[in-house]
Formats: structure tokens, C-alpha cells, sequence
């Protein structure tokens, strides 16, 4: 089947039975062979799942040879929303796809990503009619709250890990989303890491891994 966005997919080795998926968002400039690179350690201990890591549906202002989910060459809060919101349709139309084609439900996929991957996670994880398994979020920040708080629909269990050296996205934004999701009742994790800036280091993949394997 061709999907709405180009994607990478890892499916599991041996033929093994598709039995939950992963669904890896990239950050600003980047693409899905870039946020694929986590599957490298995960695969090896999730042997039932299927990786799926699409490319951004714009190509990226600042880096032509990358994807963005939203356009950030204007600061202004409401234009930036809106961008969000067209990045949403066209990822709950693909993950749509995903569930059709692999027939699976909410309750069987993980959303993740870094920086607007993991914001993008965090909006369709909580907008969507059915929980998720999990969202799990590598340095990024809620969008807008107020949007969030009008619009939230579930209450899907959520993971966000930051460095606390990160110039890009401040690590205060994790606490305002721990605030946040604290007073609506979702069940938050956080890990802040020591001497991290704005990546994925090997100690972030472990502890995400660790978080989905308890859920999966």
C-alpha cells in the first residue's frame, strides 16, 4: 500500500506477528531515516513491533534537504497553531493507514518523537477519540495549552525526557507540560538528563525503551 507520507517502515524479522506499532516523528530538518536510528537498540527487545517513521509533509524552510511538520520562519503563536493543526490532519489520515493496513488499534500503538515530533505526539496522542498506548517525547513542549486543554479527549499515559542543557527547546518547557498534565489528569513520567543538550542520547533511548516494554 502507498501511504499519504513517505515513511520508512520496520517490520519485525522473521516474519514474527505484527502485535503493536511505533510510530516515530521526526524534529525540525529533519526526516525518518534521521528518527530510525532509535529502532537500532529498540528492535532487538520489541520483536512483535513495526516501526513506522515518516517524513514531515513540507519540505523544511532552513534545511531543504529535510522535513518540518510546521513552519516556525514566523513567530506568531496563532500561525504556528494553525500549521499544527494541518500537520495533524495529515498524520491522523497516515496513521489511519497504518492501523488499516496493519489492523491495529489505538491501544496497540506508541507515539513518539523529538522536538516537533514529540510536540506533534502530544497533540495527537491526546486529541484522538481512543487512548494510545503511550506517548513518548524526546525534548519538545506542549504547542499551546489553552488549544490542548479545549481539545483533549483521553487521557493517554505519557513519557517526556529532556536535557537539562538543551538551548533549543528550554527544559522548563517540560515542567510547564508536567503541570499541565498533572492538572488533567494524565499520568505523566519525566527524566530530565545531566549534561544533555538537544539530542537523544544512548541513556534516553534506555529509559523510553524501558517505559514502552512495561506498556507493551
Amino acid at each position: 500500500m502507498t501511504f499519504c507520507l513517505d515513511s520508512i517502515i520496520l517490520k519485525p524479522e522473521k516474519n514474527q506477528k505484527i502485535k503493536n506499532a511505533i510510530i516515530l516523528l521526526h524534529g525540525y530538518g529533519g526526516d525518518g531515516n534521521d528518527i530510525s536510528m532509535l529502532t537500532y537498540n529498540w528492535k532487538r527487545h520489541l520483536p512483535n513491533t513495526i516501526f513506522v517513521c515518516p517524513n514531515g509533509h513540507e519540505q523544511c524552510l532552513i534545511n531543504p534537504s529535510g522535513f518540518q511538520w510546521f513552519d516556525l520562519s514566523r513567530d506568531d503563536p496563532n500561525y504556528i497553531l494553525e500549521q499544527t493543526i494541518k500537520a495533524e490532519n495529515k498524520l491522523n489520515k497516515f496513521i489511519d493507514e497504518i492501523k488499516n493496513e496493519f489492523n491495529l488499534e489505538n491501544n496497540k500503538i506508541c507515539l513518539s518523537g523529538f522536538s516537533q515530533g514529540c510536540m506533534m505526539s502530544i497533540n495527537l496522542g491526546l486529541t484522538s477519540d481512543n487512548e494510545y498506548n503511550c506517548i513518548v517525547g524526546f525534548s519538545g513542549k506542549i504547542i499551546n495549552q489553552e488549544n490542548l486543554k479545549n481539545r483533549k479527549k483521553n487521557s493517554t499515559n505519557i513519557l517526556l525526557i529532556h536535557g537539562e542543557l538543551d538551548q533549543v527547546v528550554q527544559p522548563s518547557f517540560m515542567l510547564e507540560a508536567k503541570d499541565f498534565f498533572i492538572r488533567n489528569n494524565i499520568n505523566i513520567e519525566t527524566h530530565l538528563l545531566k549534561n544533555c543538550d538537544h539530542n537523544i542520547p544512548m541513556e534516553a533511548s534506555s529509559i523510553a525503551l524501558n517505559y514502552i516494554l512495561k506498556k507493551f
